[in-house]
């Protein structure tokens, strides 16, 4: 189980492809970040399959099992018998910020609604087992200010937080602006008061003002 503030999200786009009962099934998985990246996704798979007869789509934005910002659509198909089935295997899928198409092109033989939910909530099982994926850390960015005589000690114990130095400012303290997965910043936090006794200062910095390496990784 993926530590919070860290899970797999897709490192590109797998498609499958799978014939039931004469009906041409495609399915197709990739990374949405965000909603309009999900819909965009959507949109240009759907676009690439503009002669189908569905294309039926689900997405979930966030961690896995993350349900604030999701969407479906049966496209046509019976109700409940393609979206619902496609999201329920992506909430339940070991992959956060991930979308689906399934497309399909209609052979002459109807599945059924049993059919239709296996071949759709099938076609985005197949696809995500092809998915390449890699590891999201959510992450924040801190100037951590200090006094000089204390900056080697705190180096040292950087490494066990996962902490970046993303750049150092030397004044009448010394600025160290970090990156620091989120799951870290409070027991950070707590050790950089023990080891400064008191004395560092910790100032998160917001994003749109971070370096553009900075910032959270998604």
């Amino acid at each position: 189980m993926s530590a919070p503030g860290r899970y797999a999200i897709p490192a590109d786009r797998a498609r499958v492809e799978e014939t039931i009962d004469r009906s041409r099934f495609i399915a197709t998985v990739g990374h949405a970040p965000t909603v309009e990246d999900a819909k965009a996704f959507v949109a240009a798979v759907s676009a690439e399959f503009a002669g189908a007869t569905h294309n039926c789509w689900a997405y979930v934005v966030g961690p896995p099992g993350d349900t604030s910002r999701v969407g479906m659509s049966d496209d046509g198909e019976p109700h409940g018998t393609a979206g619902r089935p496609m999201l329920h295997v992506l909430v339940h899928s070991d992959v956060g910020d991930v979308v689906a198409v399934v497309t399909r092109y209609y052979g002459g033989v109807k599945l059924g609604k049993g059919g239709l939910v296996r071949a759709y909530s099938g076609g985005v099982k197949h696809a995500l087992e092809a998915l390449p994926t890699r590891e999201l850390v959510a992450t924040s960015v801190f100037d951590l200010e200090l006094d000089y005589a204390l900056l080697e000690t705190v180096r040292h114990t950087l490494p066990d937080f996962e902490v970046t130095v993303l750049s150092e400012t030397f004044g009448e303290r010394v600025v160290i602006r970090i990156k620091i997965p989120d799951e870290h910043i409070r027991t950070f936090t707590e050790a950089a008061a023990g080891l400064t006794s008191g004395t560092a200062r910790l100032t998160q910095v917001p994003l749109e003002s971070a370096h553009p390496e900075t910032g959270e990784d998604r």
